[in-house]
């Protein structure tokens, strides 16, 4: 669930220059179809990733381990190809950061972790993509009109949400963790909406690092105070848990962030929004298929209209 800090919707200053000839319209070659795959694939099986770790590894610990040494390798990498000068930021970009990395990382992702321990992963998947409903209401709170296909597509979401929770109310599921994925996508929300308005680093891979890093280490420090650390045994943590927790760092963090900031240089934003409805799709079924997760009516309707509501959303906004 990392994703840049940038709002590619957000309005930019070229707006303001009328007289600039319209920007080429982008080829969607191979390289882009591979690209959006490795996105559509990889960010949906991060969170069977988060259910195989969470098997033997405690989550705060682990969730936060993973972004640290994910933004750690990250910002090495942006220090390599670019130059240190890329990571230089001021101290209110940098607080803004801060700040952004603990409503993402901290609030969205590790309450997802926490949330694994009890919740099915293909259910955690579509409780998250209700997310672009939560902004486009938070969008609506601040003085923006997002339009009615937009409304649409909110009611859609809220009532695949209240479908998706019933799981948890007839007790094949606890509530504790459904509602635990809800608070995870709201923090999701505020973190991506005031992504948009705080004075963030102009380079979207450094302020990602920063992000990874401050919200990895607000994980670890809330692990050590639900006391995760006692009685943990790494020799005893699974091999399967290391992996996944290695694949979640390599190609959940780096690769599959790498592709989705490359494909909103390169590719039309229409096609990379539609990853919004595609990463819940391929999390179900990696779910049913690698951990036997049952496909219950309600996962099966609800996530169908939540999918539908998302998909709704999207394709209005992108008309805009």
């Amino acid at each position: 669930m990392t994703k840049p800090a940038v709002d590619p919707a957000a309005p930019g200053t070229r707006a303001a220059l009328p007289a600039a000839p319209p920007a080429p319209a982008r080829r969607i070659t191979g390289a882009v179809w591979a690209a959006l795959g490795i996105v559509y694939v990889v960010w949906g099986s991060t969170y069977l990733g988060i259910r195989v770790v969470v098997e033997t590894l405690p989550p705060f610990l682990s969730g936060g381990a993973r972004f640290v040494t994910a933004g750690l390798l990250l910002a090495g990498i942006i220090a390599w190809r670019q130059g240190p000068a890329a990571l230089k930021v001021t101290r209110r970009q940098l607080g803004s950061a801060l700040l952004v990395g603990l409503l993402l990382i901290l609030g969205g992702n590790g309450l997802v972790v926490l949330a694994e321990t009890s919740v099915p992963s293909g259910l955690a998947a579509l409780l998250i993509a209700v997310v672009p409903a939560w902004v486009v209401l938070l969008r609506a709170a601040a003085g923006e009109r997002p339009g009615p296909g937009a409304f649409g597509g909110v009611l859609l979401g809220l009532a695949g949400l209240g479908v998706l929770t019933l799981p948890g109310l007839t007790g094949e599921v606890r509530i504790g963790g459904v509602l635990l994925v809800v608070v995870a996508a709201l923090s999701w929300s505020v973190g991506s909406f005031t992504s948009s308005r705080l004075p963030m680093p102009a380079n979207p891979f450094a302020a990602s690092a920063y992000e990874m890093v401050a919200g990895g280490l607000a994980g670890v420090a809330v692990g050590l105070l639900r006391g995760e650390h006692h009685g943990l045994d790494l020799a005893e943590v699974s091999t399967r848990s290391w992996t996944a927790l290695a694949y979640l760092v390599v190609f959940g963090s780096l690769i599959a962030f790498t592709a989705y900031a490359w494909l909103l240089q390169a590719a039309p934003l229409s096609l990379v929004a539609t990853y919004a409805y595609v990463n819940p799709v391929v999390a179900v079924a990696l779910g049913a298929l690698v951990l036997n997760e049952a496909l219950t009516w309600p996962v099966l309707l609800g996530g169908a209209i939540v999918v539908a509501g998302v998909c709704l959303i999207v394709s209005t906004e992108r008309r805009r």
